[in-house]
Order: structure tokens, then sequence, then C-alpha cells
């Protein structure tokens, strides 16, 4: 009977109170027992599955608010976070708001007019009497117009004489100017601001000149003075780089770009600096091209999110972003249950820190009384995030037990100058080259992403430093015509 009815090796009974037991209740105690393990196994598989379904509604709910993807990519029945987390009463209208100061344009100095209308009065409105003389402070009206569009055209007609005296025949040559391209130094800059700038693909530029300026080219001619640009911004994006790793504040973000058929996305990785600001794509998201970009010796302070290819930053002069810390925090408190109220703590406490900064920034509130208020937000901070570590959602907890190792990290913008707590400034940075890449698909080739990136890094860095990108590239181009230093991205004008 023993064998017909074996003692489980887990069943809490002794053998020989098991030899004792009569075979009928033994058996009874083995279908028990049996069943028992069948609904261990059928609770187990419960729990995996509603493991999964959290997992799959949190995938789900993934929007701007609570992870790092783009607004452009929430549906549209979605409203925006703050509309639903703000009263009716505070929403504003869109527009200009009461109070707010008109900004009007303005009028172009007498001297650099053009052409002067005088608008004077022959008879008096009243009587009819006729007027005289002049208004010393006239009522001052302009109009823009821009020249009808037409392409100045230059032909060099090219010589060959012969000696007089020993019959030989000699040809003249066209000058150095002529010879770089047959399109000149103004048409070629407008071609690379229509690509780089205002982001229109290579036909689009083709039937733009033409229809304008009449001007008839090639897709392939187009490609030709692309190349060229990229050589001519070569030197001056590669000073760029060097200097991003001596300055004091670096913001750093990157997303991704496609380049022809590689089955291995690319990404285009960003610098934001207080002088220039550059662009660099490479087939790699890795730690190792933040630390090429930023120098790994470098003692500038670092703004970025908490990718693991910033990892490394842990120890050095590092601040994480607050905007997408507030991202996270919105996702914890969307999890419910216990890390509802960890997530709750966590977005007020980052939201009034953001809104306290940003009174500091617009100078409504001091830098003392900031940092008077900052260790009662720093506590209650650490505490939330020490609660969260210990929740029974593993996932929120992993999260607080990660921010609780970089905490020193979350308050770098306090004690130092040009650092901001949101990485904001390289988001901005990337969003010209997040449309640019959703129309264009990316690039073809290698020398394609060299172009898109340095003039990625001209533009930006020019409209930082507020100078003219188009002149900037045409001087660009007009060194590289005559073998003469190109302009400098270093020497910021204001200074």
């Amino acid at each position: 009977m023993s064998e017909q009815h074996p003692l489980p090796p887990d069943l809490n009974i002794a053998p020989e109170d098991w030899q004792q037991t009569p075979a009928s209740v033994r058996a009874v105690l083995l279908s028990l027992y049996h069943l028992l393990q069948a609904q261990q196994i059928q609770l187990e598989k419960l729990a995996q599955l509603e493991q999964e379904v959290a997992q799959l509604r949190e995938q789900l709910s993934r929007n701007s608010s609570n992870s790092s993807q783009p607004p452009s990519s929430d549906p549209p029945d979605q409203r925006p976070a703050q509309a639903e987390t703000k009263p009716q009463k505070q929403r504003r209208k869109r527009g200009g708001q009461a109070g707010h100061r008109g900004h009007q344009r303005i009028l172009v100095p007498v001297e650099q007019v053009d052409r002067i209308e005088t608008c004077k009065p022959s008879a008096c409105r009243e009587c009819g009497g006729a007027l005289m003389g002049d208004d010393p402070d006239p009522y001052r009206y302009q109009t823009v117009e821009t020249p009808p569009p037409k392409a100045d055209v230059t032909e060099y007609q090219v010589h060959r004489l012969r000696c007089p005296d020993c019959g030989a025949q000699t040809r003249g040559s066209l000058p150095p100017e002529a010879q770089a391209s047959q399109f000149g130094v103004n048409l070629s800059t407008w071609i690379v601001m229509l690509m780089g700038v205002y982001r229109l693909s290579k036909r689009q530029v083709v039937d733009l000149l033409a229809t304008t300026y009449g001007v008839q080219m090639s897709p392939g001619s187009v490609v030709n003075v692309q190349n060229r640009a990229s050589q001519a911004l070569a030197r001056v994006v590669d000073e760029a780089y060097e200097a991003v790793k001596t300055q004091p504040a670096r913001y750093i973000d990157d997303t991704g770009w496609q380049q022809g058929d590689q089955a291995r996305s690319s990404y285009l990785w960003v610098v934001v600096t207080p002088l220039v600001v550059v662009f660099h794509i490479v087939a790699s998201r890795a730690g190792q091209v933040a630390r090429d970009l930023l120098g790994e010796d470098s003692s500038g302070a670092t703004i970025s999110d908490r990718a693991s290819s910033f990892s490394w930053l842990n120890g050095r002069v590092w601040q994480v972003c607050w905007a997408h810390l507030l991202r996270d925090f919105q996702k914890i408190l969307e999890r419910g249950g216990s890390s509802f109220q960890v997530g709750e703590n966590l977005r007020i406490q980052a939201e009034y820190l953001l809104m306290c900064w940003g009174r500091v920034r617009d100078g409504t509130l001091s830098h003392e009384a900031f940092l008077a208020e900052l260790p009662g937000m720093q506590t209650t901070v650490h505490q939330a995030l020490v609660e969260g570590s210990l929740c029974d959602h593993a996932k929120t907890a992993e999260t607080c037990r990660r921010l609780l190792d970089v905490e020193h990290a979350l308050y770098t913008f306090t004690t130092h100058p040009q650092v901001e707590p949101t990485n904001n400034a390289a988001e901005r940075a990337l969003r010209p080259a997040v449309i640019w890449r959703k129309t264009s698909y990316g690039t073809q080739s290698q020398a394609g992403s060299r172009f898109v990136e340095r003039i990625l890094t001209v533009v930006a860095s020019c409209r930082q430093q507020e100078r003219n990108p188009f002149e900037f590239v045409r001087d660009a181009f007009l060194a590289q015509r005559s073998g003469s230093t190109p302009p400098s991205l270093l020497t910021h004008p204001l200074t």
C-alpha cells in the first residue's frame, strides 16, 4: 500500500506516521495535495498574467506627460497634462493676454530708406484754404518691397590669342571664383539655407529657383553645392567640437536618425553650451559617444536625462533633468495602489521646485530665498524616494532606488551658475532636426549626414550668438574659394 501511495517529499508528515495511516486516508490526502499544487500553479500563472496586463496597460498609457515621447506622438483626443491639472479659471486663452505689451515693426532709419514719398495736404479740410510749408515732425509710415527676383548672370569669354612673334597660342584663364563653381556665392548660400534651415528637399530647391529666379539646375547640382558647403564648414565645426569640452555647462541629448538602408539605426546627438551648439550623427547611443563629445576629463557641468549612456557622469558635476523626473513621477502616480501617493508627493515637490526656480529666473524671487526653502524640498523628496524604494511595485521601487543613487545630481543647478534644472535647451535644439528627419526620412550617405550635422551646428550656434547664419555660410564659401581662413564660431560678437 505504501508503494501505491508514496509520501510526497514536501508533505510535512513523518514517514512512520504515513506508514500507519490507512490507505484510504492516504489517497484522500494525496488527492488534496495534488489539487493544492494545481491551484498553486494556476495562482502563479494568474499573477504572471496580471503582471503582463499591468505592463501592457502602462505601455498603452505612455504619452508625453509620463515618458520621453514627444507631444506629436500623443493621440489627437488626448488633452495636455497641464490642461487636466490646471483649474478652469487659470487657463488662458490663445493669443495676447490682458496687459501684454505689443510688439510693432520698427521703422528703418531715414538714412537707410531707399525712397521717400511726401504726402502733403493741398487744402484745409475746414475752409478749403491753400496750405503751404512743411511739418517739422511728420507721421512716418513705411512699406517694404523686395526687388523682382532675377538672377544675375555673368558670362566669361575666354580668348585664345596667337603670338605675332613666335606664333604660339595662349588661352586666357577664368578667375578663381568662377573656376570654383558655375553657381555664385550668394546663390550657393541660398541653396544651403533652403535645405539646411527651411528643410526643403533637393527637388523643391530646384523648383523654387526655377519659378522665382529662372535658374535652371538639376538635383545633382544641388548635391554638389551641398558637398562644397559641407567641406567649407568642416573646420568651423571641428573647432566647435573642441570648444564644447571647455564650456562650463553642456546640455546633451539625442534622437533617432536614419542613414540610408542601414539595418542599424543611427542617432543625432546635440550638445548645447553658452557659446556653441553642436550636432553629431553616429550609429551608436553608447556612453562612449557622450564621453567623446563632452571630454572625459572635462570639469564642466553636464545636464542630461538618466539614460544609461550618461551613467558614467555619476560622481561628476552632473545635473539630472527635472522635466524628465516630472514625467517619471507622473508614471509612478498612474500605477495606482501604493505607488500613487509616492508619485503624487514627488510630482508636487517637482512642480513646486520648478515654479520657484522660474521665479528666481524672472526676478520675482531672490536666489537667497530659494536656497533657504530648498532644504525643506530636499527632505520631502528624499523621504518620498525612500518610501518609494520600499514600495511593493517593483518598477516604482527600482526607479526610486536609482534616484537615491544619483540624489546628489538633482540639485547641481543650485550651486553652479549657467546650469538649469532641466535639459530643455537640448530638447529645443533638437526640434528642427526632428522635423527635418520626419520630412526627409534621414540621410542617404555619410556625406549627407556630415552636411546635416555641420549646417545644423552653424545655424544653431549663429542664432544663439545673434549672428546672421546666411552671412556666416556666405563667408565660409568665400574663404573656401579664395583659400583663406574660414570664419569661426568661437568668437562671440557680443563679447
